[in-house]
C-alpha cells in the first residue's frame, strides 16, 4: 500500500491515502492494497504484479507462456519460527529460478513506486513538477513483523537500494525508517480504533495485527501526561510474532482439498479451486453450522461423489472452521499469556490487519476472550490498511518512547584464568594464550541489557574491550554481540544452555589512527608486533533499528567514531 503524506507549510501534516488506482484494481474489489504476487517470464522479466496477477485468464496465460509465479516471498527472509508456530514453512512457494528474495522484493517495491509516481503526476496540480521536486528527497517507512530483527532489516534495505528508491550512501540510508507492525498498528489504533477515554493513564492495551503472513501481538500502556501535546506510550511486554496469518488458512485448505479430491477428475484444478477459496469462501465464512461453497467452474462441471455440482464444491462448515483453528488458537493463547505477563492491567484488545476482516476470526476471538474480562475492539474502517496508515503516523509523531528487550544482549568475553575458580578449572581445556602471554578462558557472556528490560528511547548501553591488533593485519576493532533467549535470569557461560545463545551481529570500526602509536613486541613466542587498544562500543537498542558507535581515549580525552553493524543470518 502507498500513502501520500502532505506536509505543506502552515498545515498540520496528515496521512492521505492514495486511492485505488493500481492497475487492474477492480479484480481486488477496489481495495487500497494489492496482493504480494509477481509473474515472471522465462527470461526473468516481470510480466504482472499485484492486482494484475489476479485478472481473469492470467492463470491460463501464465501456463501457455511458461511464466513463473512468486508469492509470499517476504516470508522467505523471516527468522526461524518458534516451536509453537506453524510447521508449514516448507509450503511457502520457492523463488523463481535465478532470482533472490532481494531481487523479487526490489521488483515489487519498484512497482509500488511507479504506481505512486503515476498517481501523483496524474492527479496533483502541476503533478509532474511536484514529483520532480521531491523524488530525490522522499522518505520511506518500511514496516515489518514484530519478530524480524536487524538481519531482516538489512535484507530489506538491500532491496530498497536495488529498486533505486534510495542511493547506497549514508544520506540515502537516512531516508529509510523501520517500524514494527505492532507499533504501526498502535499508531493506527490511536488515530482510528479507540473510543475516547477507553484507555486511561497506567492501563494497558493489547494490539493484535492479524495479517497475511504473521500475527503480531503487542502490549502498550499510556503514560501520564507531562506537558506533551500527544499521548505517550510505553511497551509493557515482549512483543510476539507468530506465523499463523491468513496465508496459512489457505495452506490448510490446500492440504485438505489435495487429499479430498485425490481421486476426482477435478484434482488437476486444485490451484484454481484454492484461488477461488481465497477470493470468496475464506473471506465470507462466518458459520460452521452451514455448508460452504467454492465456485470455481461452470454449470457443466459436476462430480457428485466429491460434492461438485454446477461448478461449485461444497464443504462442511466444520471442515472450513478447522482451516482457521490454528490461527484462532494462536491469538487466544498469545493474548492470555501476554495479559498474565504484562506490567500493567489489560482491559482492551484491538484487532486490526487484513485477516481481522474475517467475521469468523473476530467472533471466535471475542467468544474466548470476553469471558476473561477483555473488551474486544474491532475498528470498522480500513483495518486492512492499519499498518500502512500507522507507519506514516509513526513517521509524523513517534508516540512509543520505551520498548522491551526480547532477549538478553551482550558480548562474549575472554577472562583471565584463575586456577582457584572452579568455573575456570572446569573449562581449562578451552584456555588460550594471546600475544601478551596472559592465559584466558573464552565464552563468558556478559549481558549489558537483560531480557525483559524496559529501555528508553535514547538509553545508551556500552561494553569495554581490549584488543591486541596486529600491525600487519586489518586495522579494525570488532566485537560480536550475542543474544540469550533462555529462561536463566543470570546467564554466564555460553556452554550452559548453549542452544539459547546466538550471534546477533558484529560491530566493526576503523582503527587506522593506531598507526601513530608505538607498537609492542609479541610475548607468546611468535614474531611480530601489535598495538594494545582499549575501547568501548556504545549501542542504542530502543530505536526501531540498532545503532552503534566506537569510543576510546586519546591522551585522557574521549574520542568517538562511527561503527558499522554486520548482521548474522538468524536461522532464516
Amino acid at each position: 500500500m502507498v500513502e501520500d503524506t502532505l506536509m505543506w507549510l502552515g498545515h498540520v501534516p496528515s496521512v492521505s491515502l492514495i486511492p485505488a488506482r493500481f492497475p487492474a484494481n477492480e479484480y481486488i474489489s477496489g481495495a487500497s492494497k494489492i496482493p504480494t504476487v509477481i509473474y515472471y517470464d522465462k527470461a526473468g522479466r516481470v510480466q504482472a504484479v499485484g492486482a494484475e496477477a489476479m485478472q481473469d485468464g492470467i492463470l491460463e496465460t501464465a501456463l501457455d507462456e511458461g511464466w513463473v509465479k512468486s508469492e509470499w516471498f517476504k516470508l522467505l527472509i523471516r527468522p526461524k519460527p518458534g516451536e509453537s508456530d506453524s510447521n508449514f514453512a516448507d509450503k511457502i512457494p520457492p523463488l523463481p529460478p535465478g532470482k533472490t528474495v532481494i531481487q523479487v522484493l526490489a521488483d515489487f517495491l519498484q512497482y509500488l513506486q511507479a504506481c505512486a509516481e503515476a498517481y501523483i503526476k496524474g492527479t496533483h496540480a502541476n503533478g509532474r513538477e511536484l514529483w520532480d521536486s521531491v523524488s530525490s528527497e522522499i522518505d520511506y517507512v518500511i514496516s515489518h513483523p514484530n519478530g524480524w530483527e536487524g538481519y531482516q532489516q538489512s535484507q530489506i534495505r538491500k532491496a530498497v537500494i536495488l529498486a533505486q528508491l534510495i542511493p547506497d550512501t549514508d544520506q540515502g540510508h537516512s531516508r529509510m525508517l523501520f517500524v514494527t507492525e505492532g507499533e504501526a498498528s498502535l499508531h493506527f489504533t490511536i488515530d482510528n480504533g479507540l473510543p475516547a477515554g477507553v484507555i486511561e493513564a497506567g492501563e494497558g492495551i493489547i494490539v493484535v495485527d492479524a495479517g497475511g503472513g504473521t500475527i503480531d501481538i503487542s502490549a502498550y500502556s499510556k503514560k501520564a501526561q507531562s506537558g506533551n501535546a500527544n499521548d505517550i506510550f510505553e511497551e509493557i511486554a515482549i512483543p510476539q510474532c507468530h506465523f499463523f496469518g491468513s496465508v496459512f488458512v489457505s495452506i490448510h485448505a490446500r492440504l485438505f482439498l489435495d487429499s479430498y479430491l485425490e481421486e476426482s477428475e477435478y484434482h488437476d484444478e486444485l490451484d484454481s479451486i484454492v484461488h477461488c477459496f481465497d477470493k470468496s469462501t475464506k473471506i465470507r465464512f462466518n458459520n460452521d453450522q452451514q455448508p460452504q461453497y467454492i465456485r470455481f467452474g461452470g454449470n457443466k462441471d459436476n462430480d457428485p461423489p466429491y460434492n461438485i455440482r454446477f461448478g461449485q464444491l461444497r464443504l462442511s462448515g466444520t471442515d472450513v472452521a478447522k482451516f482457521f483453528e490454528p490461527s484462532v488458537t494462536c491469538i487466544i493463547k498469545s493474548v492470555l499469556i501476554m495479559v498474565a505477563n504484562t506490567r500493567k492491567p489489560i482491559k482492551h484488545v484491538v484487532l486490526v490487519g487484513g485477516f481481522s476482516a474475517s467475521d469468523w476470526l473476530v467472533s471466535k476471538v471475542n467468544q474466548a476472550l470476553s469471558p476473561k474480562g477483555l473488551n474486544i475492539i474491532h475498528p470498522e474502517n480500513y483495518v486492512n490498511k492499519a499498518v500502512s496508515d500507522g507507519a506514516v503516523s509513526f513517521y509524523l509523531d513517534q508516540r512509543v518512547k520505551t520498548r522491551i528487550a526480547k532477549v538478553a544482549y551482550g558480548p562474549m568475553y575472554s577472562i583471565i584464568y584463575d586456577k582457584k575458580n572452579p568455573e575456570h578449572r572446569q573449562r581449562e581445556s578451552t584456555m588460550i594464550t594471546p600475544r601478551n602471554g596472559t592465559k584466558i578462558i573464552p565464552g563468558r557472556f556478559s549481558p549489558i541489557l537483560p531480557k525483559n528490560t524496559q529501555v528508553s528511547e535514547e538509553q545508551r548501553f556500552s561494553f569495554k574491550l581490549s584488543r591486541q591488533i596486529d600491525t600487519k593485519g586489518s586495522l579494525k576493532a570488532d566485537a560480536t554481540v550475542w543474544c540469550y533467549g533462555g529462561q536463566d535470569l543470570d546467564p554466564r557461560w555460553k556452554d550452559v544452555d548453549k542452544d539459547n545463545y546466538r550471534k546477533l551481529c558484529t560491530v566493526e570500526a576503523d582503527t587506522s589512527f593506531l598507526r601513530h602509536r608505538k607498537p609492542r613486541k609479541n610475548k607468546n613466542g611468535t614474531s611480530g608486533e601489535y598495538w594494545d587498544f582499549d575501547f568501548t562500543f556504545v549501542l542504542w537498542f530502543s530505536a526501531t533499528e540498532l545503532r552503534a558507535q566506537l569510543a576510546w581515549k586519546e591522551n585522557g580525552v574521549e574520542k568517538q567514531g562511527p561503527a558499522k553493524i554486520v548482521y548474522e543470518p538468524n536461522d532464516v
